[in-house]
């Protein structure tokens, strides 16, 4: 049963805060939903702590490098707040139950359990799949989003050092995965 969240504004731009009286939703993300996964999206590459990528991509080009499944948007109102999607990490068949998550969520709905919320249900989805690991590449800068992932029961597997450049700066990596304790248990 969803839980009943209210959206309530403060004085500052776009900013809102949950509360119970309006519903967080979940749904498959659809080609409609791109504007406004884009504009989350953008908001992560401005961090310069989310993605090596340094401008967004196109729909095709982001639809092409992600799993036709598990592909899920959270939304209040109709305005998507968060979304989250899988990778291939190899082409290789022994490799088709492993995927790399993608997971952003607005600037207006941070630190509001949105992406706690939203990455269970990918776990949830990606198991209904028949993926029996999902692993993240993140930002050591990136705090909010390893405390995420260990709260929805990653692990630290290793630290990529200068594992590629961003703005022509060499940038680490914290390696993190999950294994499922449903999936790929023979």
């Amino acid at each position: 049963m969803p839980t009943q969240l209210t959206l309530l504004f403060d004085t500052s731009p776009k900013q809102f805060h949950l509360s119970k009286n309006m519903e967080l939703q979940f749904r498959s993300m659809t080609t409609e939903d791109w504007p406004m996964v884009d504009g989350i999206y953008s908001q992560g590459i401005e961090t310069g702590d989310a993605t090596f990528q340094t401008e967004s991509p196109t729909w095709s080009e982001w639809d092409t490098g992600h799993i036709a499944v598990c592909r899920i948007v959270a939304f209040v109102n109709e305005q998507v707040v968060g979304w989250s999607a899988l990778s291939p990490v190899s082409e290789r068949c022994a490799y088709n139950g492993v995927a790399e998550v993608s997971i952003y969520i607005d600037n207006t709905a941070r630190g509001q359990k949105v992406g706690k919320r939203l990455l269970e249900r990918l776990i949830a989805e990606s198991e209904k799949e028949n993926f029996w690991t999902l692993q993240s590449g993140i930002f050591p800068e990136n705090k909010a989003s390893i405390a995420l992932h260990l709260a929805c029961g990653f692990r630290t597997v290793g630290y990529r050092e200068r594992v590629g450049k961003l703005n022509g700066v060499w940038r680490d990596t914290v390696l993190m995965e999950r294994r499922s304790n449903k999936v790929g248990l023979d």
